[in-house]
């Protein structure tokens, strides 16, 4: 029996799994290529030292967000894929796409450390990481509509997994919004909504979101 060669393509999840540890190790460590030590020409002080790392300080923060960032979906990744039996040629394309957009974030890092007071600047960092968060999102309601799902997954662990996604999609968004005040509250708030996700504290209402 002759089978298509869409039905027998990328159906491999370990493959898939090891693809996207190897994408996002190379984005977390193109971050850092940002963050560079000030030129011992122009320091000849400890003061001037001081002086320079704080003007530092903005890309420090932008980096803290970005590894923060591809930290939660890593992990927001690996834990739809250890629910899946197998994967098709199309949720590795979207998982591709995911992958994409993952390599878009050092520039989108590096745009935000450079333009750190323009609103244009978040905005595109913010549309990073709403393609992230819609292409995950997305991901998950093709593997269940194509039966790719393991049998024994519980269903609250689907609506689990969405649910977190929309929620914290609504936080960004609220976020980015207010960039309308100020670039600094935008990336002050993001940042708070990432170290909960990151810290998963024990209080009940934050462990829900």
């Amino acid at each position: 029996m002759v089978r298509h060669y869409n039905e027998i393509a990328g159906r491999s999840v370990e493959r898939l799994a090891a693809l996207s540890d190897g994408v996002f190790a190379v984005a977390m460590t193109l971050l850092v290529l940002d963050l560079r030590v000030p030129a011992s020409a122009a320091v000849h002080s400890e003061a001037e030292l001081w002086d320079a790392l704080a003007e530092l300080s903005p890309r420090l923060i932008v980096y803290l967000m970005s590894f923060l960032t591809l930290g939660i979906f890593w992990v927001g990744q690996q834990t739809q894929l250890q629910e899946l039996q197998r994967s098709d040629r199309h949720l590795t394309w979207i998982h591709l796409a995911f992958l994409f957009a993952i390599t878009l974030m050092p520039f989108s890092t590096t745009l935000m450390a450079g333009f750190i007071v323009y609103r244009p600047a978040l905005l595109m960092y913010w549309a990073n990481i709403l393609l992230l968060g819609v292409i995950v999102f997305a991901s998950w309601r093709y593997a269940k509509h194509a039966g790719l799902v393991k049998a024994d997954t519980l269903e609250g662990t689907g609506r689990s997994l969405e649910r977190r996604v929309v929620i914290a999609q609504a936080l960004y968004a609220f976020g980015a919004l207010l960039c309308v005040v100020n670039t600094y509250w935008s990336i002050a708030f993001i940042v708070l909504v990432q170290l909960n996700y990151a810290i998963a504290p024990r209080l009940g209402w934050l462990r829900r979101l």
